[in-house]
């Protein structure tokens, strides 16, 4: 592929000698020569993660860091990538390079005009095109492959709610165009990550591709997915408390729910009338309450850097 790439994908990824090489082939499998500027943000890693990385081509470039922290794994591969959009992508999901493709077109042209010089310049000869999102993602498939009863429950309730079904950009994927990366400077030391990011764009500023997704895997048992969910919900009331979640939101991007938060009533009104989901309902309840007590508890004994791991995701078959 001649000229620059299509996008920056930047992977933090710390202990994922297990799946980050997967991840790897399946993209560069089907991508052209230089097509993505990929870079992987190896942070506090005591397995081989690096150099799986590197056995999976030449051209991906391999950062290591020696603390284990995603966000400084996110700003150091910021600061390695030269291009845009910026397409952040977690080590332990499954994408094609289709996907990533797609995600780049999309967010390519937000000035609504194309670049065809080689410095970047837009070109008088090139017609405009309507303002694109600043910010996107492909839809969310959920591999439940060996899962509990109790966790298959859980995700039923989940693809119900608010969160899933109005402009929901993260848990694994978020893609970034130039305009909307110059919406917020380095990222925030909280561990919701992507949250923070999709509360500062308007559901008018975000998209999801629902022709292309992205897989990740989900806990397979109820105590992994407690644990995964304590995660999520400490991340969460971190950047409520947080300046960084507040002060730089877009004032009407505060509506948007969090994962199971100010959408309950919605979310009832779509499963009450369904006996059969009752049972599923509890499910998600007890997934939803326990977490929050743990988290808030989390937060009160200063462990926020304890990091609720989930291996189970991780035992691919």
């Amino acid at each position: 592929m001649s000229g620059q790439p299509l996008a920056a994908v930047i992977i933090p990824a710390h202990n994922e000698e297990g799946v980050i090489a997967r991840l790897l082939r399946n993209i560069m499998t089907e991508a052209e020569p230089g097509e993505f500027e990929i870079i992987v943000a190896a942070n506090g890693c005591s397995d081989g993660t690096a150099q799986a990385a590197r056995n999976a081509g030449q051209s991906i470039t391999v950062l290591e860091l020696p603390e284990p922290s995603k966000v400084a794994a996110l700003n150091a591969g910021d600061a390695a990538a030269t291009v845009f959009p910026r397409l952040y992508v977690d080590a332990d999901v499954m994408v094609s390079a289709e996907t990533l493709r797609a995600l780049a077109r999309v967010l390519s042209d937000d000035d609504g005009t194309r670049s065809s010089s080689a410095d970047g310049q837009t070109t008088s000869a090139v017609p405009a095109l309507a303002p694109g999102p600043l910010a996107a993602a492909p839809a969310l498939r959920t591999d439940l492959t060996g899962a509990s009863w109790f966790v298959h429950a859980h995700y039923r309730i989940w693809e119900l709610t608010d969160y899933r079904t109005r402009g929901h950009i993260g848990s694994g994927i978020y893609a970034l165009s130039r305009q909307g990366r110059q919406r917020f400077g380095r990222f925030p030391d909280v561990i919701a990550d992507d949250r923070y990011v999709q509360q500062l764009f308007t559901l008018s500023e975000r998209l999801t591709l629902p022709e292309h997704t992205f897989t990740v895997h989900s806990p397979k048992t109820l105590r992994a997915l407690l644990r995964r969910a304590t995660r999520a919900a400490a991340g969460n009331l971190q950047l409520q408390a947080s300046a960084n979640g507040t002060e730089s939101a877009h004032p009407q991007a505060a509506a948007v729910p969090a994962p199971g938060s100010g959408s309950q009533l919605n979310l009832l009104r779509r499963v009450l009338p369904k006996p059969a989901l009752w049972p599923a309902l509890a499910v998600y309840c007890t997934a939803y309450l326990i977490p929050r007590m743990l988290a808030v508890r989390k937060i009160r004994s200063g462990r926020m850097n304890i990091w609720e791991r989930d291996e189970t995701s991780r035992q691919w078959h």
